[in-house]
């Protein structure tokens, strides 16, 4: 399975289980395109932002890395603990 096909069934099925009314779809245009034609009840948040590597990603590639911790990513730590404080507030919200 593709990553964009995983990702797009996750998505269609997770707005169908929150029964939300309004949900954020922070992804690629098309995939949000496509989970909103399935929910036509449900108001779509979208910016649509386009990656020109996206469509590189594969699930095999991730598993790969992260079995042989390829490609490591450094953050600097308080660029790290900002982000992570403002995750913490998105899950606080639900």
């Amino acid at each position: 399975i593709s990553l964009d096909r995983f990702i797009y069934a996750r998505g269609i099925r997770h707005v169908g289980e929150t029964r939300a009314s309004r949900v954020v779809m922070v992804t690629e245009c098309s995939m949000s395109d496509n989970v909103a034609a399935e929910h036509p009840d449900v108001e779509f948040v979208r910016p649509c932002n386009l990656c020109p590597h996206m469509k590189r990603i594969t699930l095999q590639g991730i598993a790969d890395a992260l079995e042989h911790l390829q490609h490591p990513v450094e953050i600097d730590p308080e660029l790290a603990d900002r982000a992570r404080r403002a995750v913490d507030r998105m899950l606080a919200i639900g």
